[in-house]
């Protein structure tokens, strides 16, 4: 095989790969990353055996066509070195040997063949349902922060993405919990009939938002069985989904918590972020001194310290001292579009739920800490 392509391109997708291929693999076929050549496009494929990012760039000049497999953190890391819009010249010498040659660099690569790549059949009978690229990022990176990192509960490792009905619309609703805390965002979709409902793994998640990121290509899905399929333009990332039944989550959603906090989003999470400052691990709770017109925030330190600091608020019920893991309200608080978040409370000790008047369709459930 034998190929010119430009820097810049072939970099792009190797970004991208470095997020699916593992760096310690027992496999190391695995560690690599599989570049064919044919019908004058070059198709960039990566795994890690749960997840498949494919690619696809036709920005190249094909001298003779062929396949191989080389590691994909060494070409990464050497195109990340070579000056911008360099022009990368590939010749594989032999079954192991690819040579890299722009501008005044030689490279030798080692290869493995590509017999030992994975092999994936990619058949989805699903329908294939076409998604608003940037709402369902918004969905992801508010359902994300409270994926669960308990690998003996692998059920709540991921997203549950399901179809909810709500008058009379009907949307995707993804929620993901860790038993602490809970986020469930929507976006409102057409003309779909039959998805089933399924738990997109974290890793998934995570490759799929910063894809989402980088692209303006419209996004389509499909499912099968036991994996989804996302597409991107030339992007294809198939994932398995996660085997396990995710929790009736809306049984520890409030419905009659009459107690209204109202509060600045940005001063209560500088707030927190300021006496949160005294805990060096951030395990210590804040506390949580809610009044008619103002919350006094503090957080004790055994070992560091004592913050104290007061904001204003407006709350429609008598004082209530209540205490919550500072960066769970942190990282929810920071996902309110609002400039003002709501809590819903019933007393100190049970769930509280936080809505964003901004955004209708998220919510989110913290249980509180006791200090």
């Amino acid at each position: 095989m034998e190929f010119s392509v430009n820097r810049d391109i072939l970099l792009k997708s190797l970004n991208f790969v470095q997020g699916i291929v593992e760096k310690k693999n027992t496999l190391p076929i695995l560690s690599n990353v599989l570049l064919q050549l044919a019908e004058n496009k070059l198709s960039i494929v990566a795994t890690d055996l749960d997840i498949v990012f494919y690619d696809e760039i036709s920005e190249v000049k094909v001298s003779k066509e062929g396949s191989t497999t080389t590691s994909a953190a060494i070409l990464y890391d050497i195109l990340r070195k070579i000056s911008p819009n360099s022009e990368l010249n590939f010749d594989l010498k032999s079954e192991n040997k690819l040579s890299l040659k722009t501008d005044n660099s030689d490279f030798n690569l080692l290869c493995l063949p590509t017999d030992n790549f994975p092999t994936f059949t990619d058949e989805f009978e699903g329908q294939e349902i076409l998604l608003d690229n940037k709402r369902f990022l918004k969905l992801l990176n508010k359902t994300k922060i409270s994926i669960s990192n308990d690998d003996t509960r692998h059920y709540l490792n991921g997203i549950y993405l399901h179809l909810t009905e709500a008058h009379g619309r009907n949307f995707l609703t993804g929620v993901a919990t860790d038993s602490h805390r809970l986020s469930s965002s929507s976006l409102e979709i057409e003309n779909i009939n039959n998805f089933s409902s399924l738990i997109l793994p974290r890793k998934t998640v995570y490759q799929l938002c910063s894809l989402l990121a980088e692209s303006s290509e419209k996004l389509e899905m499909q499912t099968s069985e036991n994996k989804i399929k996302f597409r991107l333009g030339k992007v294809k990332l198939i994932s398995k989904v996660i085997d396990g039944k995710f929790p009736d989550y809306k049984k520890v959603v409030p419905t009659n918590n009459e107690k209204s906090l109202i509060v600045s989003s940005k001063d209560f999470v500088n707030s927190i972020e300021r006496v949160a400052s005294v805990s060096l691990d951030r395990k210590e709770g804040v506390k949580l001194v809610i009044n008619k017109e103002n919350i006094q925030l503090s957080v004790n330190s055994a070992n560091s310290g004592e913050g104290n600091e007061i904001i204003k608020a407006n709350f429609n019920s008598n004082n209530l001292n209540i205490s919550f893991n500072s960066k769970y309200l942190i990282d929810i608080a920071s996902e309110i579009e609002a400039n003002d978040l709501k809590m819903n409370l019933k007393d100190s000790v049970s769930p509280v739920l936080i809505e964003d008047a901004s955004d209708k369709n998220s919510y989110y459930v913290i249980m509180p800490m006791k200090i």
